[in-house]
């Protein structure tokens, strides 16, 4: 029987950016944010890994973890789009972007270019016994999802991930398997 492999995907705290409706910036979380986190239990890990972006840095932070930094759990590459607001993209590349997951008119990375980023980490902490805590961003979670589900990725808009949330995963030999998902407060 294949060990149990458990992952714990906890999506960063409140920004300016997110409460705005703006691409995000690498920016710190803001004072919702961080009451977002009190009381939020992660539990025991064997890993705590985090994405390279100040939030979920300091989402691991401010729950007293030390997490090392994993360069594919970085949130989606929204390229020109940083910073902006939606009403400061051309509707019709929004459009192309929400509907069509290669597309990438940002010049960042497309949906699709995001879940084989995912997918392949995914595959590197199945191999890797015990439970793993990573701090990241709601489309990284979207792509694990989508991932572990086998789902389509015209399905990634679809699901929505709260800040400071988490959503569990566990893995025995045979694929991912989406435990549980718990929103913030």
């Amino acid at each position: 029987m294949s060990e149990v492999v458990g992952l714990t995907l906890v999506s960063h705290a409140m920004t300016d950016a997110m409460a705005a409706g703006r691409f995000p910036i690498d920016e710190e979380l803001n004072a919702l944010g961080r009451r977002q986190l009190d009381g939020l239990d992660v539990g025991v890990a064997d890993a705590v890994l985090c994405g390279p972006e100040i939030r979920a840095i300091q989402t691991a932070e401010a729950l007293g973890l030390t997490p090392a930094v994993e360069p594919r759990l970085a949130d989606l590459g929204c390229g020109v789009w940083r910073g902006l607001g939606l009403d400061r993209v051309q509707p019709v590349e929004l459009t192309q972007w929400l509907t069509e997951p290669e597309s990438c008119p940002h010049n960042g990375e497309s949906i699709v270019e995001l879940i084989a980023r995912v997918r392949g980490w995914l595959a590197d902490v199945a191999r890797t016994p015990g439970r793993t805590v990573a701090f990241t961003h709601p489309a990284v979670i979207r792509a694990a999802i989508l991932t572990a589900l086998d789902a389509p990725p015209k399905s990634f808009w679809r699901i929505d991930i709260a800040p400071a949330s988490s959503t569990s995963l566990h893995h025995r030999g045979t694929g991912w398997t989406l435990r549980s998902a718990v929103a913030g407060q």
